[in-house]
């Protein structure tokens, strides 16, 4: 199962890296490629989604999961893994529903931030289950500038968490002040 799952991760890791490129030329980029990406981005984030969802019960099946619970490392690429899958999954509803004008306004700001968190997140996973293979990357370097030793780190810093509360808090409140009166859709 050990390496279905190395195979099986690359998917996910490979259309969530496309969908971050394709938002990120979607939004700063003008002309036909803008518009491909664009019209391209939605079932690129569903396949990724398919891909994940794989990965990650492929990867559950790998060790037992009091020996993933008791290892530091395995811990958090569990955890940021689903981190991964759920900030995408977020990304596929927030794509999904607002249809073409996605990237209308401030909205496409709000893509290019949760595309980036993504990107950072699906690298993580990505080092730390690296390192679990036995396959170190220098993206473990910044992770230690960061204050994360990937090998006794059990979560993530504090200051981390910190950053993501207050980013909640941000997108509620922006959310709350531009709330629409029901019946409208745009």
């Amino acid at each position: 199962m050990t390496g279905m799952h190395h195979m099986l991760v690359h998917f996910p890791e490979a259309f969530w890296a496309l969908a971050t490129l394709m938002i990120l030329i979607g939004t700063l980029l003008p002309g036909q490629l803008a518009e491909l990406s664009r019209a391209a981005l939605l079932p690129v984030l569903v396949l990724s989604l398919l891909g994940a969802s794989a990965a990650i019960v492929s990867g559950l099946l790998v060790w037992p999961l009091e020996a993933n619970l008791a290892s530091p490392m395995a811990r958090n690429h569990i955890l940021m893994a689903l981190w991964s899958l759920g900030l995408y999954s977020m990304l596929t509803v927030l794509v999904w529903r607002a249809g073409a004008t996605a990237f209308n306004g401030r909205r496409r700001w709000v893509l290019v931030v949760l595309a980036l968190m993504g990107g950072l997140l699906f690298a993580t996973t990505g080092t730390l289950g690296g390192h679990l293979a036995g396959a170190t990357t220098r993206f473990s370097e910044l992770l230690r500038l960061t204050g994360w030793e990937v090998y006794t780190t059990f979560y993530s810093p504090g200051w981390v968490v910190a950053v993501m509360v207050m980013i909640g808090l941000a997108c509620a409140i922006l959310g709350h002040r531009h709330k629409r009166p029901s019946g409208t859709d745009d």
